[in-house]
């Protein structure tokens, strides 16, 4: 099993000279080999494979002799990246590769020959030791070391380890546990359990506000105004700290969680968000890029994972939040500002967010008994004027809990 580590590097100003200036052939071959694969392609309609532009290279070095400052493995991985961003852009799990600019955030990726030597990091080729603020120990192969500069100016050195675990089968035997994601709370669980949406954005939007201000004033090309530049992108840099400590902590406690309350492996079930098309609403576009619903996501997938739970995701268009998880009575509209409500069928009163989050795990388990990646999107339930799918696919099994429902319904 593969397992990531990031750690803070502190390269001293010789290292951080030939650093960039790997940073620097490896972004000119990408760009390079990228326009060259464009070309390719309105010419022939045929792109390059992996191997042709690594074939690229030793012409390339005799031509431009200043590419031999980088080291000879970071530049083939660069032709493994592009190829493998296109694979991922054709499969439509990407964009298509974009060119990479000098004034974003640098990397350079090392496939071997990375090796820690108490508090150093070792790297091939001319820079050698480098001081890593070694704060975790890990077992395992170390198999590819990246190397990256953010735009504030910090190092970080992050290592892929194979610890040579086998990633454990997933189990549906336990307790489930649905997770609606709102704005008002961050997450709402079908325990009961709210957690409160942090808002870091809004907490140092003043803060960013009088710094971008300063920024515009000063004058283009100006050390005032590199300076100025340095402090928007830090103040940017320490927003993201901010809010990834906090999913992590949260996706980490929902876990545990789960695995101290149940003897088994657990469900976790969440809605699948189109965040994409959500901000484009234009009153709600900060708030929901503010709350990091898809990075949560994915930390609470992985990590799920890794203790052999499993982990669902619902349709994006299953209702939720009108749908009452008693009777499955399904009410027409229901706007943003309605918290709670009544079902006119059963006068059950619902708090609106954690109807969702039992609904949500309601249908998880639906789906996993029906055995089947495919929504049931509350298959035969009670709405006004519209059933989604013929009643017959409901497994109606002793011990449901919705066989009584279902009878009422359909009696």
């Amino acid at each position: 099993m593969f397992q990531g580590y990031k750690f803070r590097i502190y390269p001293t100003i010789e290292h951080q000279i030939v650093l960039a200036k790997s940073f620097g052939c490896c972004r000119w071959y990408w760009n390079y080999a990228l326009n060259l694969c464009q070309e390719t392609y309105k010419q022939t309609g045929k792109g390059l494979s992996r191997k042709a532009i690594q074939g690229l290279l030793p012409q390339l070095k005799k031509e431009y002799p200043w590419l031999k400052d980088a080291y000879s493995q970071c530049l083939q991985v660069v032709a493994l990246n592009l190829s493998t961003a296109y694979k991922n852009f054709f499969e439509k799990r990407a964009r298509l590769p974009q060119f990479k600019s000098k004034h974003g955030r640098q990397s350079i990726s090392y496939p071997q020959n990375v090796t820690f030597e108490g508090d150093y990091l070792k790297l091939p080729g001319k820079i050698g030791l480098i001081y890593c603020r070694r704060h975790r120990e890990f077992e395992g192969t170390i198999k590819t070391v990246t190397i990256s500069k953010n735009r504030d100016g910090k190092y970080y050195a992050s290592i892929l380890v194979d610890d040579g675990k086998e990633i454990p089968n997933s189990s549906t035997n336990g307790k489930a546990i649905g997770i609606d994601l709102g704005l008002t709370h961050f997450a709402i669980t079908s325990d009961g359990d709210k957690y409160s949406n942090l808002k870091h954005f809004a907490k140092h939007q003043h803060n960013l506000k009088r710094k971008q201000q300063k920024l515009s004033r000063k004058q283009k090309g100006s050390n005032s105004r590199q300076k100025a530049r340095l402090k928007v992108a830090k103040l940017h840099a320490k927003i993201a700290r901010c809010r990834e400590d906090f999913l992590h902590k949260l996706s980490r406690k929902i876990v545990n969680e789960n695995v101290e309350t149940c003897h088994g492996t657990s469900v976790l079930a969440v809605e699948d968000l189109a965040v994409k098309n959500l901000v484009r609403n234009p009153k709600l576009a900060k708030a929901i890029s503010d709350c990091g619903w898809g990075m949560f996501c994915t930390m609470l997938k992985y990590k799920a994972e890794k203790e052999g739970k499993t982990y669902i995701e619902i349709d994006r268009f299953f209702p939720s939040s009108k749908t009452c998880n008693v009777c499955l009575n399904q009410v027409g509209s229901l706007p943003l500002d309605i918290r709670s409500w009544t079902c006119e069928n059963c006068q059950t009163l619902h708090d609106r967010d954690i109807n969702a989050s039992i609904n949500i795990k309601n249908e998880a388990l639906r789906i996993l008994s029906l055995g089947t990646s495919d929504t049931a999107n509350l298959r035969g339930c009670k709405s006004s004027g519209k059933t989604f799918v013929l009643s017959d696919a409901i497994p109606v099994e002793v011990g449901s809990p919705y066989r009584r429902a279902m009878a009422r319904l359909y009696s």
